[in-house]
């Protein structure tokens, strides 16, 4: 199996081909990356299908940068190359549990129930040829397929926006695997010997390009929560190691993530144009007056009361969020955004009122509140 890729991804979104497959891509043309990915599609839809088609196509794929970046006008366009392989998983799941065997690296960005189980699958999916409908299934096949194969454990990279996504899915397949009694073996090199590794991924990515491409904003992060052994895909100028993954989460989650979120909310509570996007809201006085107010009245005082550094680097933060939330090139629609609005509430909006409880109770926080009220979700 030494033709195939060591990078495994799970999930042909948008967001990954204008993030870690371009990191990949771009830190190959300097010999900084472990090799090539193999993509698999994990759910039927047509558009993943015409994805997978468009990436079986020599020539890559193309990504265009556009917005400002220190003070200067960014547009162009690049093109990644690292993607050489695609599969289909209920049509080539052969194919996919011999990647699945090769890989050293694993990727997924499955999407807001990514981690969701599903009842129709089984143990028996184990030794057969039935391809599990839910990701974590998939991927407990997967590795127990890899495990009979003798292969080493890997490093598994969740790009999914949960809080310690690592920690979190080890935690989804271990459990199922102990559900589908599974020998006890294969259960320790799931907790032990696989490296589930946490990290936090930050690009806006507006828009596709059809058939496989993105539009994508020039700030990118991705955030990498260091683990002794760990295998990287790449190195890359916006790939960070950190021991404080924690301090990145929370400013992007209470800052980035629930700004777009409150301003979903703003749009849906007043009937605004259904094709209304963050710049526009950000160009609406009085939507604008309530993110603002927001950031400074509601959310920035939580991170002044952790203490001075976490206080700066807040505010350094809002204001790169800001000039994102501002960029005229990307249009992000906020009926996206709204797409599982009140799982985000819960994820983005419930932990800073909840922090704020704890370390400043004296903070009023009118409108998150108002946000997490039973019944105030238009």
């Amino acid at each position: 199996m030494s033709d195939l890729n060591p990078i495994l991804q799970f999930g042909t979104s948008r967001f990954l081909q204008a993030h870690a497959d371009l990191f990949v891509s771009e830190a190959a043309s300097l010999g900084e990356a472990l090799g090539q990915i193999t993509i698999v599609q994990t759910t039927g839809s047509a558009q993943g299908a015409a994805r997978v088609a468009a990436f079986r196509r020599p020539g890559g794929y193309p990504v265009r940068i556009r917005g400002w970046q220190d003070g200067a006008q960014v547009d162009e366009e690049r093109r990644a190359h690292a993607v050489t392989q695609a599969w289909q998983a209920g049509s080539d799941w052969r194919q996919v549990r011999d990647a699945a065997v090769a890989a050293r690296v694993i990727l997924s960005n499955t999407g807001d129930t990514g981690y969701q189980l599903d009842e129709s699958d089984h143990a028996g999916m184990l030794d057969g040829d039935t391809v599990p409908a839910s990701f974590p299934a998939k991927l407990l096949v997967l590795l127990h397929g890899r495990f009979l194969a003798g292969a080493a454990p890997l490093s598994i990279f969740p790009c999914e926006l949960v809080a310690d996504n690592g920690h979190v899915l080890r935690q989804v397949i271990v459990t199922l695997a102990r559900q589908w009694r599974c020998d006890a073996a294969f259960i320790g090199y799931l907790e032990t010997g696989c490296l589930w590794i946490n990290s936090l991924v930050d690009r806006i990515v507006s828009e596709p390009i059809e058939p496989a491409g993105a539009v994508a904003e020039p700030y990118a992060l991705w955030a990498i929560e260091a683990q002794e052994g760990m295998l990287l895909p790449c190195r890359h100028r916006q790939v960070v190691l950190t021991n404080s993954l924690r301090e990145y989460e929370q400013r992007k989650l209470f800052l980035l993530n629930l700004g777009h979120t409150y301003l979903a909310q703003l749009w849906m509570e007043r009937g605004s144009p259904a094709g209304m996007t963050v710049r526009e809201a950000m160009d609406d006085g009085a939507m604008r007056a309530g993110l603002e107010a927001v950031w400074q009245e509601e959310v920035l005082p939580v991170f002044a009361a952790m203490g001075a550094p976490h206080g700066d680097a807040a505010l350094a933060y809002v204001a790169q969020v800001r000039e994102r939330f501002c960029n005229p090139f990307l249009a992000h629609r906020l009926a996206d955004i709204a797409q599982h609005h009140a799982g985000k509430i819960a994820r983005r909006v419930a932990p800073v009122a909840a922090l704020a409880r704890q370390l400043c109770p004296a903070l009023g926080q009118p409108r998150l509140r108002a946000m997490l009220a039973p019944g105030a979700q238009p």
